[in-house]
């Protein structure tokens, strides 16, 4: 097939750091073209890619100071661009959420639209009631629970997939918890400090600071940051992530919003790390509970599931990632949404 995949604008494909939607794009997008379709990626000029590359813009707009408003202009003309060229497409993907919508359903190519967000706002629901003919894919069941009400087209969910042979199996001989992700409010860092604390082992911290949860970080953050037991690392790459996660004994994901995904669980149980979260949003779907890792609630039950941690078989961890979250899964469940709306196009 002749596919266009729509990324985001924020992080190149795949990110040099942090970006998760943008990192699953390009897992994606590589797997696409590995099986012989002809891929054409609208994206940053400084993404990476053995598809063809549209570049939207020089650079990912995170590091561009130019790029200032996202959402009225690189996106608007990345928009732009897609329409002058839909009828070459046999499909379209887009991952920008909702900014395509108005686009995308006056086109003759069939188009879907991952989800790659939190549903919850009570300001999505009319927008998703006007665009329900729209199809949609979520990456996790639980993600669909906000629009239930609202009529939406579901179109599949998908779960994200994760190339194995980029994270190899960790012993966990580096006797620290992880933290690794945005340091933000819902995603409870100080929660995991105290965790840490309770339990007597050293936390590190891999985590990115964007400019609004600086004040969250600078105030309830930064001044724990003196304790021995934590130590903030700061944002890493790709290229570190395999082995801060492999060394650890246990990631802690004490999240307090309905994720999406997480695929930082699923990156931590491929190098074999157990998963301690909390049942909010995807993550019952993500970490088998009492197999790869402890899905409990409160503060003490957290604390107890880390001292508990070594009951996990880390072999599991990666076995389980193996049947569940490959690329080659995430590709066969796209496929599969790609050739039911050329079916329904033709039909039509």
């Amino acid at each position: 097939m002749r596919i266009a995949q729509i990324a985001p604008l924020f992080e190149s494909v795949p990110p040099q750091r942090y970006g998760g939607t943008e990192r699953v794009v390009s897992y994606l997008t590589e797997e696409l073209v590995r099986r012989g379709h002809d891929v054409t990626l609208f994206a940053s000029g400084d993404s990476c890619t053995s598809a063809t590359l549209v570049p939207v813009t020089e650079r990912a707009v995170r590091f561009d100071t130019s790029s200032w408003d996202l959402s009225s202009t690189d996106a608007v003309r990345q928009l732009g661009m897609l329409v002058a060229r839909a009828g070459e497409f046999d499909v379209i993907h887009c991952h920008v959420d909702y900014l395509a919508f108005p686009v995308t359903r006056a086109l003759r190519t069939p188009a879907v639209h991952t989800l790659h967000g939190r549903l919850d706002l009570p300001h999505l629901q009319p927008l998703y009631r006007h665009f329900a003919d729209v199809p949609l894919v979520s990456i996790s069941d639980a993600q669909r629970a906000p629009l239930d009400a609202c009529g939406v087209r579901w179109a599949g969910t998908v779960y994200h997939g994760q190339p194995l042979g980029r994270y190899s199996f960790g012993d966990g001989s580096g006797d620290y918890l992880a933290f690794l992700g945005r340091c933000s409010p819902e995603k409870q860092l100080d929660v995991a400090i105290e965790v840490a604390r309770r339990a007597g082992m050293t936390l590190k911290i891999a985590a990115k600071v964007d400019v609004k949860d600086r004040a969250y970080f600078d105030q309830v953050i930064a001044p724990q940051l003196d304790d021995p037991l934590i130590e903030f690392i700061g944002e890493i790459g790709e290229d570190g992530k395999a082995e801060f996660l492999g060394r650890a004994r246990a990631l802690l994901f004490p999240i307090d919003w309905p994720e999406p995904f997480g695929l930082v669980m699923v990156e931590a149980m491929a190098c074999g790390t157990p998963v301690v979260t909390r049942p909010c949003g995807a993550a019952p779907e993500v970490v088998a509970h009492g197999r790869t890792g402890f899905v409990v609630d409160s503060l003490v039950e957290l604390v107890e599931a880390v001292k508990r941690i070594d009951e996990i078989d880390r072999a599991e961890c990666r076995r389980h990632v193996e049947r569940r979250f490959s690329v080659a899964r995430m590709a066969d469940g796209y496929e599969g949404v790609y050739r039911r709306l050329r079916a329904l196009r033709r039909a039509a």
